[in-house]
C-alpha cells in the first residue's frame, strides 16, 4: 500500500499534474505515511477522481456532438470508424474543431465567387441586351461594345471641350447645345441668302428663283450653240473668237 501511495504521490507532485489535486493534510487522522516518513494528503483524491470520471463521460458526449456538427458543416467527411471507441482524447476533439474551422474558412473564400446559375443568368442577360443569338457571339459582341463605348466616350469628351461644357454635363445637355448652334447657323444662312438675293421676304426669294429657272435653260442652250458653232470649249474664248470674226 505504501508503495502504491508513494507512486500516487509522485504522480500528484509531477509538474504535469493539476495543482488543485494535491493538498497538504491538516489533521493527523487523514494523513498517510510514506516510506520516507513525509506527509502527503489524499483525503480529497476520491472527489477529484469522481470529477475526472464525470469529465471523461462529458468528453464522450462532447465528441458525439462535435461529430454531428461536423457532418452538418462538412458533409463530404465520412464518420470515423473509431467514433464508438471507449477512450476519447482531447486531440480527437481538436482535430474535429480544426476541420470545421477549415471548412468555414473555405466557404467564406468561395462565397466571393459567383455560382454557375448566377454566371449563366449574367450571360443570358447580356445576350438579350445586345441581341446575341449564341454563346460564340458573346465575346465578339463584348469587344464591339467596348470599342463603340470608347469611341462614344472620346466623342463626348471632345464635344464637351468644343462646346466649353463641364465634363459632368449629361448627354442631353450636349445635344441641346448642338441643337441651339444649328439653329443659329440656319438663321445666319437665311440672312446671307436674303442679302445675296437682295430681298427680305420669302415670296421675293421664290419669285427670283422662278425667274432664274425661266432664264437659265435658254441661256445655257445659247452658250452651248455658240461653243459648237465657234468650235471652242471654254466660255472665256467666246468673246475673243467673235472679235476675230469681225
Amino acid at each position: 500500500v505504501l508503495k502504491v501511495l508513494s507512486h500516487i504521490d509522485s504522480i500528484l507532485r509531477s509538474p504535469r499534474a493539476p495543482p488543485l489535486i494535491y493538498r497538504r493534510s491538516k489533521g493527523p487522522v487523514q494523513n498517510y505515511i510514506k516510506e520516507n516518513g513525509q506527509e502527503c494528503g489524499f483525503e480529497h483524491l476520491p472527489l477529484t477522481i469522481e470529477m475526472w470520471a464525470d469529465q471523461l463521460m462529458a468528453l464522450k458526449d462532447l465528441h458525439r456532438s462535435l461529430r454531428k456538427l461536423s457532418l452538418e458543416l462538412v458533409p463530404c467527411h465520412t464518420a470515423d470508424p473509431q467514433d464508438n471507441r471507449e477512450s476519447i482524447r482531447v486531440e480527437d476533439l481538436q482535430f474535429i474543431v480544426d476541420a470545421i474551422l477549415e471548412e468555414i474558412e473555405n466557404k467564406e473564400k468561395n462565397s466571393q465567387t459567383p455560382s454557375l446559375p448566377t454566371l449563366f443568368a449574367i450571360v443570358s442577360h447580356f445576350q438579350k441586351l445586345f441581341d446575341v443569338n449564341s454563346l460564340n457571339g458573346v465575346y465578339p459582341r463584348m469587344n464591339e461594345v467596348y470599342t463603340k463605348l470608347g469611341e462614344m466616350t472620346n466623342a463626348m469628351r471632345n464635344l464637351h471641350e468644343l462646346l466649353e461644357l463641364d465634363s459632368s454635363a449629361p448627354p442631353t445637355v450636349v445635344v441641346d447645345t448642338v441643337g441651339k448652334l444649328c439653329d443659329i447657323i440656319n438663321e445666319n444662312m437665311t440672312e446671307q441668302v436674303q442679302q445675296l438675293l437682295g430681298t427680305q421676304d420669302i415670296h421675293s426669294i421664290i419669285n427670283k428663283l422662278e425667274e432664274h429657272e425661266c432664264f437659265f435653260p435658254p441661256f445655257q442652250a445659247l452658250i452651248q450653240d455658240l461653243l459648237c458653232l465657234l468650235e471652242i470649249s471654254n466660255l472665256d474664248d467666246i468673246l475673243p473668237t467673235v472679235q476675230n470674226l469681225k
